[in-house]
């Protein structure tokens, strides 16, 4: 029988793609679709949601499927750590549940920050070029927040070398990692993570050139979402990346 799920923010570019791969799947049925700013009311009826709003309405829907007692999957982009950890101590009082977030369901993407996170160690100058689209509400966007994060993370010589700090051209930092925002117009997603050494770069580019490139992400969410326990933060949790975290 196919699991029922509600879609928020079934009215933007990702909310309607998510659910035109939800109403050809066999696993899942579409139980409402749902605007930013509709009541959550109609949550009841689902056994699964799914988030594809804006970071100030993203938290409101993740309380309102816990309270709800129905597990949801996260497509928006701009959650941070601290935002993220206040998820998991609820979910602490919740095993029954599961929140997985995704900042970006495309492959390519998860495996070019899992390969940043490998090349933080050896480098001590890196910073993060991101581009999207013009009508991307966020910035940095929460795929370029993610990689900065498991960058700091990767890190065991301290923070990167991010020079004259104070100066607001240098970029937002994020773990000590300066993040540089794009918006124009002709271009879809792009992320472009710079490592500078002693005699050398290292450049490991992402480019998103159709939609199509999140199908097959939206999905394997959607079943981690409705068979897992617990949080779960990025795609490459959901993949076999040889220990990605």
């Amino acid at each position: 029988m196919a699991t029922r799920v509600a879609v928020v923010g079934a009215t933007g570019r990702m909310g309607t793609l998510a659910s035109r791969l939800i109403d050809a799947s066999e696993d899942f049925e579409v139980s409402a679709r749902l605007s930013s700013g509709d009541s959550f009311d109609a949550l009841g009826e689902a056994e699964l949601v799914l988030d594809f709003t804006v970071p100030a309405v993203s938290p409101e829907v993740v309380d309102a499927a816990l309270t709800r007692g129905l597990s949801v999957l996260v497509g928006t982009s701009g959650w941070t750590a601290e935002r993220i950890a206040s998820v998991g101590k609820r979910l602490a009082a919740l095993p029954e549940l599961a929140v997985v977030i995704v900042p970006n369901f495309s492959l390519g993407s998860a495996l070019a920050t899992r390969f940043a996170a490998l090349a933080a160690p050896y480098f001590d100058s890196i910073e993060i070029v991101e581009a999207h689209h013009p009508g991307k509400v966020d910035s940095p966007s929460g795929t370029a927040i993610r990689t900065a994060e498991l960058i700091g993370a990767a890190r065991t010589g301290g923070p990167v070398e991010a020079p004259h700090a104070d100066q607001r051209a240098r970029g937002q930092q994020v773990a000590s990692v300066p993040i540089h925002s794009i918006r124009l117009d002709g271009v879809l997603a792009q992320q472009d993570v710079l490592f500078g050494g002693v005699g050398e770069t290292l450049s490991i580019r992402h480019l998103t050139m159709s939609d199509a490139s999140y199908e097959a992400g939206i999905m394997l969410g959607l079943r981690a979402a409705r068979d897992a326990r617990g949080l779960i933060v990025g795609l490459d949790a959901l993949l076999d990346l040889g220990g990605a975290s």
